[in-house]
């Protein structure tokens, strides 16, 4: 089955299971319907005719992911993969990227994780007065770039500032020590911020686009 969204051809996959309600989703570039075994073709196609607007932007995001996938963006370069099995270790060679495979490239971003971060942390820590010691902790977020847990005493950075460049990363970090002094982000918050990284709200628009 085939259908069109703004002028394009997709394919259609029809899943069929005993679930209640039907979902929607893109797989490349395929949209995949899950509804259950009583749900005719006929109301599979309304209801794509009802949500045209929406299927085409989930379309949109989906190949965006695809071609996301064709890269690996490391401090705010973007390099093309090349896997290899003949290769032992990750090296970039101008705007590409040489790996075994997708774990092993895996693999080597999470450890740029911790080398980097740590790095970053360790240099801008001593700039501060009066800040307790604190865990670094390192995961991807979704919506957030930075968290700093007082009570706990935990600072967590998202794991997708290592694709941005170094400045942005220093911004989160610093952002995150101020917490420290004030827990909101009310205007004392904000002079705290301005004093170590004056170009703050370039720094927050930067994120915000990217």
């Amino acid at each position: 089955m085939q259908i069109e969204l703004n002028n394009e051809i997709i394919n259609v996959e029809i899943i069929r299971k005993n679930n209640k309600n039907i979902y929607f989703r893109f797989n490349n570039g395929n949209l995949v319907v899950t509804c259950n075994h009583l749900v005719s073709l006929k109301k599979i196609q309304e209801l794509i005719k009802n949500n045209e607007n929406s299927l085409y932007k989930m379309y949109l995001r989906n190949n965006k992911e695809m071609q996301n996938d064709l890269f690996f963006n490391y401090l705010g370069k973007k390099y093309t993969i090349i896997y290899d099995n003949a290769t032992k270790n990750v090296y970039f060679d101008n705007d590409l990227v040489f790996a075994k495979d997708d774990k092993t490239l895996k693999k080597f971003y999470d450890k740029e994780c911790i080398r980097i971060f740590e790095n970053e942390v360790n240099r801008i820590v001593p700039y501060f007065n009066n800040i307790p010691k604190f865990t670094l902790k390192i995961r991807k977020m979704k919506t957030r770039w930075g968290v700093n847990n007082i009570t706990k005493r935990n600072i967590t950075l998202n794991s997708e500032l290592l694709k941005k460049e170094l400045h942005l990363l220093d911004y989160v970090i610093i952002h995150e020590l101020c917490h420290f002094y004030e827990a909101n982000h009310s205007a004392r918050f904000w002079k705290h911020v301005s004093k170590y990284y004056p170009k703050y709200k370039e720094a927050r628009k930067e994120l915000r686009e990217v």
